[in-house]
């Protein structure tokens, strides 16, 4: 590449993450930007990508859209011999004339979505939600399992259209706000 600066479009879907062999992305519409600056035998690679990933979602598996808005910068200069010793610098031997860039970006489109894939608070599939409730294994020594009950009965109350109870730990919280804008 002549010194300078060039800029490359892509468009992200499906196929791109099934080529990489993702099976956690169901689906997808991405573009990627990349700016390319070339000085000196270095060059410098601007990635950013924007739009959105369908993924399960991990509480009732049903599809999930999520955004992703995400960018990467990386220094690829050559050198004697392959070489990553950080995210930001990559040396390619002088005998290599290209970079696959596809796995950078699929590195950097990965990295932006969450760990939890969780539909919002009453959003969840309702029939998939009562099946959980219904089968989860409950441990009589299991501290959190009140929790878990009160997070499901939670989520069957926004969807249907009702409040859940309140904590009394929180109400009391909620009295000290209350009196200190009296």
């Amino acid at each position: 590449m002549p010194q300078g600066e060039r800029d490359y479009d892509f468009h992200l879907d499906k196929q791109f993450f099934d080529d990489m062999e993702c099976a956690d992305v169901r689906g997808a519409n991405l573009d990627a930007a990349l700016k390319v600056v070339h000085r000196n035998g270095v060059y410098e690679l601007d990635f950013t990508l924007t739009g959105d990933v369908t993924v399960a979602c991990d509480r009732c598996l049903d599809d999930l859209q999520l955004p992703v808005e995400s960018g990467y910068h990386i220094v690829v200069k050559y050198g004697d011999e392959f070489r990553q010793d950080s995210d930001e610098l990559l040396e390619i031997p002088e005998s290599d004339d290209s970079v696959n860039v596809a796995y950078m970006i699929y590195d950097t489109a990965m990295l932006a979505i969450p760990i939890k894939h969780v539909h919002p608070l009453g959003k969840c599939n309702r029939a998939m939600s009562a099946l959980l409730k219904k089968h989860r294994a409950v441990r009589p020594d299991d501290p959190d399992a009140e929790l878990e009950d009160e997070l499901l009965d939670g989520i069957d109350d926004a969807q249907d259209g009702g409040s859940a109870p309140s904590d009394p730990r929180w109400d009391a919280l909620k009295g000290l706000n209350s009196s200190e804008n009296e």
